[in-house]
């Protein structure tokens, strides 16, 4: 039996899109997902199979979601494997004990790819954010205190790519991967 994690993008966000975690559950355990767990409120679900197909697990989520829900939410499935891999894979500068700075992993959705997020956000400022791409995701770090003058901060949620994107922080992902 393999673990997963399911992102679930842009779900009960200033009451928009709301899911409760628990009827989530439920209905991921329908799905005959096993040791199914949510992790705080913004669509962090941790589930195990015997199967390995994730685009086949992306898209039952996805279309359970549209059914129960009535919502076309993104999904982005990963295996805690893969996901153990990226965080082995962090630059250095990302996800340590500093409390200036916010780290956050983005997690590209296919088909896009780094190079679209990157050609659509454009370059980081290089005194207030630093990026690295890995695999599907994109290392983030930025200034607490200057964050509405970085260029990703505004244009990651406001750009076309926006919806082939889900954000999680440092310290999310490294829960997730311990669940």
């Amino acid at each position: 039996m393999k673990r997963y994690i399911a992102l679930l993008r842009g779900i009960n966000i200033s009451g928009k899109n709301k899911i409760p975690m628990a009827e989530l559950k439920k209905a991921f355990e329908k799905l005959a997902f096993e040791e199914v767990k949510t992790y705080l409120n913004s669509g962090n679900v941790i589930f195990s199979s015997i199967e390995d197909d994730i685009k086949r697990f992306t898209n039952q989520i996805e279309r359970m979601i549209k059914n129960q829900f009535e919502l076309d939410i993104p999904v982005f499935v990963i295996s805690r494997e893969a996901l153990e891999d990226i965080l082995h894979n962090a630059p250095e500068w990302w996800g340590n004990d500093n409390k200036e700075i916010y780290d956050n992993l983005i997690f590209i959705m296919p088909p896009a790819k780094f190079s679209d997020v990157y050609d659509e956000i454009g370059e980081p400022k290089k005194e207030l954010e630093k990026i690295a791409d890995y695999k599907e995701v994109i290392f983030w770090s930025f200034s607490r205190k200057d964050y509405q003058k970085t260029n990703w901060w505004s244009n990651t949620a406001n750009t076309n790519i926006s919806s082939k994107l889900t954000i999680r922080t440092a310290n999310t992902v490294r829960k997730l991967v311990d669940m």
